[in-house]
């Protein structure tokens, strides 16, 4: 095994994290300099440059910018209130009511924008006030709206398991987007336990019960917003149009969604399409970026060393599948999803692979492992957006979120090793 690549990946990039550097150049320049311990410094820099570029020469691709410009849309677009408004009338009555309304309206927003960032932003400055006027604490209000929010990572649309698709090599994105539906609703029923009992034992009010008149018209206020899904994922599954070009027929429903609800007016777009070309820009330089380390790791064989050390410890599935979450678990809490994504499925899919597991069933297992991360210091995105909108501290955040967190984990584990959960639903479509 040649050691001298990887002390140099590692080293390079941890230490230009510590020092300030963006994540993306940080990838970039670790690269880089990894490149270097095989040819010298010009070469280097064409070959790293040209990976950039030719990574985001993708068709799939054009899927992420579209679900970004969608979710901006619908979080302008009035369809948080009404999603909540049902969510509402399902759980409202029971303990912990509005926590469990956040989850419930969090996986439906996350299911239609496939964003955890547009969800804890919606979520949290509508349902956050509302909880603290009916005496729950923000902390606890917050902590929820943050883990509930990942649920729509893992639920479709979603633009990691795009990334994964790309990352694989070509996974099918309409298994993918299936495969996610058990896992998230899993996910969230789990949070859904803990806040309940939590909320209990801290005694918090519960709501009114809701008539099935109340149900019925909330329902039918939000049928148009709960339509996208059919639309979107029943179109890719069927093969009436791909990834992408669904995500290009969910902008243009959005769009005329949020007119139809007067939400949206035309003096808002260039606002809305501005903030998208910004996430936009983010996420596909962390792309080209991650893209670049993935090839030069495969180039110094980097992705195989590990593979031979990790089935050096054992061949035992159960034993090799815990080690995996287990470091994901730990990079998730100090890199983004994006990027950890397209670096580290070269590096696991051949131990998967070579174990007889299906690349679908590890896909969900990846999300759901970093989705953790998103949800802790030092980079985690949505945390610092869900403690930012509760106008509160990540210190004062952090009990409440640890119950949220076994919950996250204990979902993870179940999907790891019970494949029939993320692969049941795309075999019955011979995905």
């Amino acid at each position: 095994m040649e050691y001298l690549p990887i002390l140099v990946l590692v080293i390079s990039f941890i230490g230009l994290l510590l020092i300030g550097v963006p994540v993306a150049w940080s990838i970039a320049m670790s690269s880089l300099l990894t490149m270097m311990t095989s040819i010298t410094m010009l070469p280097a820099l064409t070959t790293v440059s040209q990976r950039i570029a030719t990574g985001l020469d993708s068709f799939a691709l054009l899927a992420i910018p579209f679900f970004v410009l969608s979710g901006q849309l619908m979080n302008k677009g009035g369809i948080a209130h009404r999603l909540i408004d049902f969510a509402k009338t399902l759980v409202g009555s029971l303990p912990g009511g509005l926590a469990l309304i956040n989850v419930i309206a969090a996986m439906l927003m996350g299911a239609i924008a496939g964003s955890a960032m547009a969800s804890a932003s919606a979520m949290g400055s509508i349902l956050g006030p509302e909880m603290e006027k009916e005496g729950y604490s923000k902390e606890f209000g917050a902590a929820v709206n943050i883990t509930s929010s990942t649920t729509g990572l893992i639920i479709p649309p979603s633009n990691v398991l795009i990334v994964y698709s790309l990352a694989s090599g070509g996974v099918s994105i309409a298994a993918l987007f299936l495969a996610g539906y058990i896992p998230g609703i899993l996910t969230g029923l789990f949070l859904m336990i803990v806040a309940s009992l939590w909320a209990k034992k801290k005694g918090y009010k519960v709501g009114k019960r809701s008539s099935l008149k109340d149900v019925a018209k909330t329902f039918v206020k939000a049928f148009p917003s709960l339509m996208l899904l059919v639309v979107v994922i029943g179109g890719i599954v069927v093969g009436v149009f791909t990834a992408t070009e669904a995500s290009a027929i969910a902008v243009l429903y959005t769009l005329l969604l949020g007119y139809w609800y007067k939400e949206i007016k035309t003096k808002n777009l260039p606002q809305i399409l501005l903030e998208s070309c910004g996430t936009t820009a983010i996420v596909m330089l962390l792309i080209g970026a991650s893209m670049s380390m993935s090839w030069v790791m495969s180039y110094e064989n980097i992705p195989q060393d590990i593979s031979a050390m990790l089935l050096g410890i054992s061949n035992n599935p159960i034993i090799i599948l815990l080690i995996i979450n287990l470091l994901l678990l730990f990079v998730g809490v100090f890199m983004d999803m994006t990027p950890a994504v397209l670096i580290f499925t070269p590096i696991f899919l051949p131990i998967i692979t070579k174990l007889g597991m299906d690349p679908v069933h590890f896909g969900i297992i990846m999300v759901m492992n970093l989705s953790v991360g998103l949800c802790t210091p030092p980079v985690g995105s949505v945390l610092f957006v869900g403690v930012g909108i509760a106008n509160t501290t990540i210190e004062k955040v952090i009990k409440p979120l640890l119950p949220l967190f076994i919950a996250m984990i204990v979902a993870l584990f179940l999907v790891t090793y019970f494949p029939q959960l993320s692969l049941w639903l795309p075999s019955l479509f011979d995905l």
